[in-house]
């Protein structure tokens, strides 16, 4: 069979799911506007991409394809926007498989003078209402689950997943690869795939850009949300001191060095503008999977025309 009579079938298989994604992009819109966002669009090529330690950017001749409009983003606060979102292709280098795709469509939206469960509660709304928007109801089917989106959400700690899953808890001893071994092979598989659950307030080791816990210098203001099994958004209450932002940089360059992975300059722009950025909440959300859960689909590849 030729490439283009391949790329046709895949093309009419997914109809149904372009057509729903379509609808969802409506939804989304709908929701942000409704509730005083802006809409704002920010650069794909970059010539620094965000630091982080299990991501790798998608080189060019030029530069480099974003992996989120996050760096960005936070300039757009700091310069006095106070609520933004955008929905538009990320890209991360070497990432495939049935939840991942070298190029993907991310939401992303931040709050000035918000936390990160202000974000949590914008997250539910927003399910709730794309899938009513969608489907006309809240209650989804995937695989043999039915989940009620608008139901009971079970919220636990990263300490609380780990000691009863793993056996130990990565707070108190903080263990990298055994952290990332343990949290794909023990932790997710063991969450609730019939209701929402919310995975917070991860290690200090893996804040990223998110802030510590005024009260619990040793947890970062961070969750992760899953729905059906399916990993769906990552949220932060936000980082604003340059100083210890530079600190984890440079301490995840070193450590991608030491595993062989490129490194990237840090973006000073970025820098400067954290000093001057007000306290913020920020979410990051997978539309395509999404779109999976939504059309009770079990990969990636029946839901994207071009895969």
């Amino acid at each position: 069979m030729s490439n283009w009579k391949k790329t046709r079938d895949r093309m009419a298989a997914t109809r149904p799911a372009v057509e729903a994604k379509s609808e969802m992009l409506r939804a989304i819109r709908g929701y942000f506007l409704d509730n005083g966002f802006t809409e704002v669009e920010t650069p794909v090529l970059l010539e620094f991409p965000a630091l982080e330690l299990n991501i790798d950017a998608e080189r060019t001749s030029s530069g480099y394809l974003r992996t989120s409009p996050e760096l960005a983003m936070k300039k757009l606060l700091a310069a006095g926007y106070e609520r933004v979102f955008e929905v538009g292709p990320c890209f991360r280098r070497g990432e495939r498989g049935a939840l991942h795709n070298p190029e993907y469509t991310m939401l992303e939206w931040y709050r000035a003078h918000a936390g990160y469960m202000d974000v949590l509660a914008d997250t539910r709304t927003l399910i709730c209402r794309i899938s009513q928007d969608v489907l006309g109801s809240t209650r989804i089917t995937h695989g043999k689950n039915e989940i009620e989106l608008d139901g009971d959400w079970e919220t636990m700690t990263v300490a609380e997943a780990f000691t009863r899953f793993a056996g130990w808890n990565p707070v108190v001893a903080f263990d990298q690869e055994r952290f990332e071994l343990d949290l794909v092979s023990k932790v997710e598989p063991a969450l609730s795939k019939e209701r929402p659950v919310v995975l917070m307030d991860y290690p200090a080791d893996v804040a990223a850009l998110a802030r510590l816990k005024p009260d619990n210098k040793s947890v970062a203001e961070r969750w992760e949300l899953y729905v059906g099994g399916v990993e769906l958004a990552n949220a932060f209450g936000e980082l604003t001191d340059p100083e210890e932002q530079r600190v984890r940089f440079d301490i995840c360059s070193v450590e991608r060095v030491s595993q062989g992975r490129e490194s990237y300059s840090i973006d000073e722009e970025f820098m400067e503008a954290l000093g001057e950025m007000p306290p913020a909440a920020g979410v990051a959300l997978g539309v395509d999977r999404l779109l999976m859960l939504l059309t009770d689909s079990q990969s990636l590849d029946d839901v994207l025309p071009f895969r």
